[in-house]
């Protein structure tokens, strides 16, 4: 059965460290992620000098600190990209990044990345749009804040640039760090799929790992989810992610469902057959039987073990003529 792709999403948690960067590798590769994921920008393509925090920004960073300023901490050079790729390459985990800007695709393209991320705030960015789909690659496109008519407008977009519809996915998502459980509306997931006849995930916000989880078994084939080194930590996006130990534990949890969800054709299991006789019964004597007496309802009845004649041919054995006798309990 395939398995889920599961997106660690370092996103800007390494504060603008690419020591810490490498740390929040090493930490994907242990709790088995697919991929780990980072965010490619610069704070000048970005968003103007008098562009405002988002509520949670302001409540997890200073106040004194802009939010232009505080993207352009947030920064990771062409080379810190360079040496972050090939760190991936070595620990054996497919590097990402999300690119915010037309300058970012082309050099995340040259670095020679398969997957392109659209986050969900350039979902209305039509020139950003046409330019990751003329990429020709898989995309993956969240879509927080956003509704159908908007989702369907993007997607035309990327497949008006000639990309096929099976190389997109499509993440629900809700723009709010952490995202409160009312507002997950995680049935919204199925309802694009439906929409678009097309892949679809889950990019979580929430705190904890049960609606990735969840995610999982309602038919999510990527999960994509923020984690850090420490929550502690300062920086727009720690207190919504997902400590080491939490992001092991999600991922377990959904290589688990992974396995269970099975191919959904409903038949004993292997682990389950050898049960078949200990659980089911058989047609036995209800008493003592002697050759040449019918069967009754009185004399006969359902025990187990299931080794005998299924109680389904109940009515056939009822009025036969008994072969042989039997002692009460004997399978008949």
């Amino acid at each position: 059965m395939p398995s889920t792709f599961v997106i660690a999403e370092a996103g800007v948690n390494h504060n603008g460290s690419l020591e810490l960067a490498k740390k929040l590798v090493d930490v994907a590769v242990e709790a088995g992620a697919n991929a780990v994921k980072f965010q490619t920008f610069q704070a000048k393509k970005l968003l103007t000098r008098a562009a405002s925090k988002a509520g949670y920004q302001e409540k997890t960073t200073s106040v004194r600190q802009s939010q232009y300023e505080m993207i352009r901490l947030l920064e990771l050079s062409e080379e810190a990209h360079k040496e972050l790729i090939a760190y991936c390459l070595e620990k054996n985990i497919m590097f990402m990044s999300t690119p915010f800007d037309n300058d970012s695709v082309d050099m995340l393209a040259g670095f020679g990345m398969q997957i392109f991320k659209i986050p969900s705030g350039e979902i209305t960015n039509l020139p950003y749009l046409r330019h990751v789909g003329k990429q020709g690659k898989q995309v993956i496109m969240s879509t927080g804040i956003s509704n159908l008519g908007e989702i369907e407008d993007a997607l035309n977009v990327l497949l008006s640039c000639g990309l096929a519809k099976s190389k997109i996915t499509i993440l629900h998502a809700t723009t709010e760090y952490p995202c409160p459980m009312e507002d997950v509306n995680l049935r919204a997931m199925q309802t694009i799929r439906n929409s678009f006849h097309i892949g679809v995930g889950y990019s979580d916000h929430s705190q904890g790992i049960e609606v990735a989880v969840a995610a999982v078994a309602l038919g999510a084939e990527v999960i994509e989810k923020h984690f850090t080194l420490d929550r502690s930590m300062e920086g727009p996006d720690h207190l919504a992610s997902l400590e080491p130990d939490e992001l092991i534990s999600m991922i377990r949890s959904i290589r688990n469902i992974d396995l269970a969800l099975g191919d959904g054709i409903k038949k004993a299991s292997v682990s389950e057959e050898s049960n078949r006789i200990v659980a089911r019964k058989s047609i036995v004597a209800a008493t003592a039987i002697f050759k040449g007496d019918k069967f009754t309802v009185d004399n006969i009845t359902v025990k187990r073990p299931g080794s005998g004649i299924s109680p389904m041919r109940w009515d056939e054995i009822v009025g036969q003529t008994a072969q042989k006798n039997y002692a009460s309990d004997d399978l008949i």
